[in-house]
């Protein structure tokens, strides 16, 4: 699978996973705390930070009728209306650039969402690195096609899509230019639940699309990312907030700083324990090998004595043939005066 480099960066299966720390709307308005919040990503370990760019009038009509209303109940933005979230969650454009130098100076990568053709233009003023698609724009042809076109790395989640729309997806980017690729298991529910999450699909979607491909993680803890590593995702992605009890839009299914540094360490240990498919001792199991059971003379023997079930056992430590001969060497006879305690060798016998 092609290694995507981005920034000086690689990613790919023989790199640890690629985590991106998503702000969102998590900055509360807040210049300051959003910030605050990169500082934090950079210190947990994050590779690079994401937000997202768009108004609430690039997003949708202010409108209350009812199609225009979150009416579902398990939504934790249920009865708000669509411009109201956005205009509650958006990143004000002007913090854009503050937002990628602190990133910069951090060492991460800064970048973000666009929704529509003006935030590309916009980000792209900034010279951004690359790009995120979200999981509900993932079939916005003529926006993946503008995306592509800049010939950047693109990494599309693909909640919700089916196998055919991803396929469009991956062909419309892919015709329009983009030679990086990765595509990211979502599910649109936010928080998710880990029985709803089926990262089985990662080696799958992995094999039929012919690239990379990680995990967008709405679950709370960080155990299904650490799953989805040892399933081959190479990039995770998750919400990080200050403090949970702060509040915001995304604050309920986003990580808190040390649950973030949690998750960057186990996920980098899910990888770091994939490695290789090895049979035998590795070089660092050498010498526990003494501490396997062999056989060992259990009484004292006088040359011409035979072994029996009373002076012949297999017991620890691994000086001696292995226990495999147990049954070969019982009536055997040994060639000379032998101690307890002496580990069984072919030329005393």
């Amino acid at each position: 699978m092609k290694e995507i480099e981005l920034e000086n960066r690689q990613i790919g299966p023989g790199h640890p996973p690629f985590i991106i720390a998503e702000m969102s709307g998590n900055h509360n308005h807040s210049l300051e705390r959003a910030l605050d919040i990169v500082e934090v990503a950079a210190k947990a370990g994050a590779d690079a930070l994401k937000i997202q760019t768009y108004t609430a009038e690039t997003m949708t009509l202010n409108n209350s009728r009812e199609e225009f209303i979150i009416g579902d109940s398990k939504s934790p933005w249920k009865n708000k209306t669509l411009f109201d979230l956005y205009q509650e969650a958006y990143t004000p454009w002007e913090w854009h650039q503050p937002i990628f130098d602190r990133c910069r100076k951090l060492g991460m990568i800064g970048f973000s969402t666009p929704f529509d053709e003006t935030a590309v233009n916009f980000l792209e003023s900034l010279n951004t690195p690359c790009y995120k698609i979200a999981s509900f724009e993932c079939t916005d042809l003529p926006l993946i096609r503008k995306v592509a076109q800049t010939k950047k790395p693109m990494i599309i989640s693909t909640g919700m899509c089916s196998a055919a729309e991803i396929e469009e997806t991956v062909n419309t980017a892919r015709e329009a230019g983009c030679q990086d690729l990765i595509l990211l298991k979502c599910t649109s529910t936010y928080p998710a639940s880990p029985e709803n999450t089926n990262i089985l699909t990662i080696p799958h979607m992995k094999d039929l699309f012919q690239c990379q491909v990680g995990l967008s993680d709405h679950t709370m803890g960080s155990g299904v990312a650490v799953a989805s590593v040892a399933l081959g995702a190479t990039t995770i992605e998750k919400h990080l907030t200050l403090s949970r009890s702060d509040g915001g839009v995304d604050a309920g299914f986003s990580l808190e700083p040390e649950e973030m540094q949690t998750m960057i360490t186990e996920t980098k240990r899910a990888w770091q324990a994939l490695g290789s498919i090895h049979y035998g001792a590795t070089k660092e199991e050498e010498s526990s090998k003494k501490y396997r059971r062999s056989l060992y003379v259990m009484k004292d023997m006088k040359k011409g004595d035979a072994f029996t079930k009373d002076n012949l056992k297999a017991i620890r430590p691994g000086y001696g043939l292995p226990p495999k001969y147990y049954d070969v060497l019982l009536g055997r006879e040994v060639n000379q005066d032998v101690e307890q305690g002496t580990a069984i060798t072919w030329d005393i016998i």
